[in-house]
């Protein structure tokens, strides 16, 4: 047995039953040692090098710091088989959060929680993208979604009545899975949070459709916001195909449409897009789409309204989650996951940062 402090030889009872002749080490189980030749605690140390660098890395990391000799292979498999482990005990407590069997979090009421959402794309091996089209028309997938969220708290503001974000406060849920399963993750997430005790319950995203309809579904009452700069994104995109040669005009068209953006005009925003004289067909059903965009989320872009509420209008906490959870850990040069690698390692990862990963690890020896 491969330990922290190096091999040592286990020596147990072993048990065969007369009837089913069926044999088991019963001090494997309680040692958590059962079909492994490595110690609980080397297992954790390889989950923790795993969720944070390529595997090899996390190999040569065990060996320069605890001087254990064990294989990148090793790495990954002890990494994703705990963050599996991770992600089955997540799944019972979204069935049980859907079946409103959560226990009650107790505590002080929260001024303000903050959900938000957004999607990043992962790139896998060509098996999980067969069937899939890609961004390109003809062209295949090379890459798959992760949806991920993250939920945090304000209690105050600054000086000049801006939010400020409670410090430690932000936690992280995400999987490749469809929008109808994330939903019931980050329902959960936000439970696990308190968000029965939250005064106001604030859901930030892009404006993309599944967001809004989950917002709609698990956090009915919400305040629903679309990140203004996500909303910007979409007046330049339409600024540039306008006027595609030209940076002065379109940064002065910018000037005019973004002002009727940044006061929550929307309906008059809308109207202006329409009255747009183009023939350029591409150009047209550009304008069709954007102006939808606006008209769909006029009530989310009141951004006057969400600033003398004192707060947050911008979707950065997930824009920054997507880097600093997914990006630099499963994004990185020459990686190409499978659907159930990347999801184990998503787990994992989120357990860690959300500071949960020494809760698990005594939950499995209190199991």
């Amino acid at each position: 047995m491969l330990t922290v402090v190096g091999p040592v030889r286990v020596s147990r009872p072993y048990y065969l039953c007369s009837q089913c002749h069926q044999g088991q080490f019963p001090a494997d189980v309680e040692l958590d040692i059962k079909d492994t030749e490595l110690s609980p605690g080397v297992r954790r140390m390889q989950a923790l090098v795993g969720q944070d660098a390529p595997f090899d890395r996390g190999r040569e990391e065990m060996k320069v710091l605890a001087g254990l000799e064990v294989t990148a292979k090793s790495v990954e498999r002890t990494a994703e088989a705990i963050g599996e482990d991770i992600a089955r005990r997540e799944r019972k407590e979204m069935q049980k959060a859907i079946q409103l069997d959560l226990p009650v979090v107790a505590g002080a009421s929260i001024p303000v929680l903050y959900i938000e959402m957004d999607g990043t794309g992962v790139p896998v091996v060509k098996k999980e993208t067969l069937g899939r089209q890609g961004k390109t028309d003809a062209q295949p997938a090379h890459t798959r979604e992760v949806k991920l969220g993250c939920v945090f708290t304000q209690t105050k503001c600054d000086k000049e009545g801006f939010p400020i974000r409670d410090p430690d406060s932000t936690t992280y849920t995400g999987a490749i899975e469809t929008a109808d399963e994330f939903g019931k993750r980050i329902y959960l997430e936000a439970s696990q949070r308190g968000s029965s005790n939250a005064v106001k319950k604030v859901v930030i995203g892009d404006g993309a459709d599944w967001i809004r309809n989950l917002a709609d579904l698990h956090f009915p009452g919400a305040i629903q916001i679309v990140d203004l700069y996500h909303a910007r994104q979409h007046l330049w995109d339409l600024a540039r195909r306008l006027h595609s040669n030209d940076a002065g005009k379109q940064k002065a068209w910018m000037k005019r449409h973004q002002r009727m953006l940044d006061k929550g005009e929307i309906e008059k925003l809308v109207l202006t897009l329409r009255a747009i004289d183009v023939t350029n067909p591409e150009v047209i059903e550009k304008i069709r789409i954007e102006a939808g965009y606006f008209e769909r989320n006029a009530e989310r872009m009141r951004y006057p309204k969400f600033r003398r509420l004192h707060l947050f209008v911008g979707s950065g906490v997930i824009e920054a989650g997507c880097k600093t959870v997914i990006a630099s850990r499963l994004k990185k040069s020459g990686m190409f996951w499978t659907v159930r690698g990347a999801n184990a390692i998503i787990a994992l990862r989120c357990s860690h940062l959300n500071g949960r990963f020494e809760d698990y690890w005594e939950g499995r020896r209190a199991a």
